[in-house]
């Protein structure tokens, strides 16, 4: 368990006197999970009380924008969703961001419930119907192997600035997530889908971060700037400090150093032909 939901779990237990009654403790393991959690609004940003059904049997996480609806708003496929708790982002100290890929695209869906172990149950449900389904994608995997890829925290959060690919346009402040080898940005931290996505391969790809901005770039506010070389072309950064700049390197190093795993090449052909 992460330090985050360690965190949670010790306030509920010995703050809130919750886990008392062991015995009625419905197992997150079960396969199917019922209930419903406030989700924000997408367009206006409200939290309101949804209905969702956790189903391995249909290998999905679905919510209902109605609760006598028959048809799902939106269903997520166990195969590519991910949760991570962000108290802090999404103003609860129960809050998670759910996310699946949607057409290739990050879907970003953030729900929160009023009841610390009602969240936590729901973090290791998902847990647990994704460790089902990699027991299946991947039968002879060891158990070790596939736990870290059950939920994994973003490598790292926060604000730069960005130019568009013909580096004349002047630099707008974003907000970047950077999922594994997904950069992904965003003009608010709470919104629905990026507004775009960079993958991010290895050097024996021909992937490169440079620390700085080329001599002729023009329009960053921001003085400490990042340069990503890819196959395809580059991506300008700018950071408020240095200190955010040496941290954003030494991720954007990391992800560079480590070498592409085969089902990552698919991927990575998959952003080559996004629109």
């Amino acid at each position: 368990m992460a330090v985050l939901e360690k965190g949670i779990w010790i306030r509920a237990r010995y703050e809130r006197n919750e886990f008392i009654h062991v015995e009625r403790q419905e197992s997150y393991s079960a396969g199917y999970r019922e209930g419903f959690l406030w989700k924000r609004g997408r367009d206006n940003g409200q939290f309101l009380s949804r209905k969702f059904i956790l189903s391995e049997r249909e290998g999905a996480l679905k919510y209902f924008n109605k609760h006598d609806a028959r048809e799902p708003k939106a269903l997520m496929k166990i195969q590519t969703i991910n949760a991570t708790f962000q108290p802090a982002k999404i103003s609860n100290p129960h809050g998670l961001q759910i996310t699946y890929l949607k057409d290739n695209s990050t879907r970003n869906i953030f729900v929160y419930h009023e009841d610390g172990k009602e969240m936590v149950d729901w973090f290791n449900a998902i847990r647990a119907a994704r460790f089902h389904y990699l027991q299946v994608a991947y039968p002879g995997a060891h158990d070790v192997d596939l736990v870290p890829k059950l939920t994994r925290n973003y490598i790292k959060e926060g604000y730069m600035e960005k130019t568009g690919p013909k580096h004349t346009e002047g630099f707008k402040k974003r907000w970047f997530t950077l999922d594994d080898r997904r950069l992904m940005y965003f003009k608010d931290p709470l919104d629905a889908y990026a507004r775009g996505e960079v993958f991010i391969g290895s050097k024996e790809s021909g992937y490169t971060v440079l620390l700085g901005l080329p001599p002729s770039t023009q329009g960053n506010h921001w003085q400490f700037g990042i340069t990503i070389v890819t196959p395809d072309r580059k991506f300008l950064f700018a950071c408020e400090t240095e200190a955010e700049q040496k941290d954003w390197v030494a991720v954007f190093q990391g992800v560079v150093n480590r070498p592409m795993l085969p089902q990552e090449y698919a991927v990575e052909a998959r952003f080559k032909h996004k629109p």
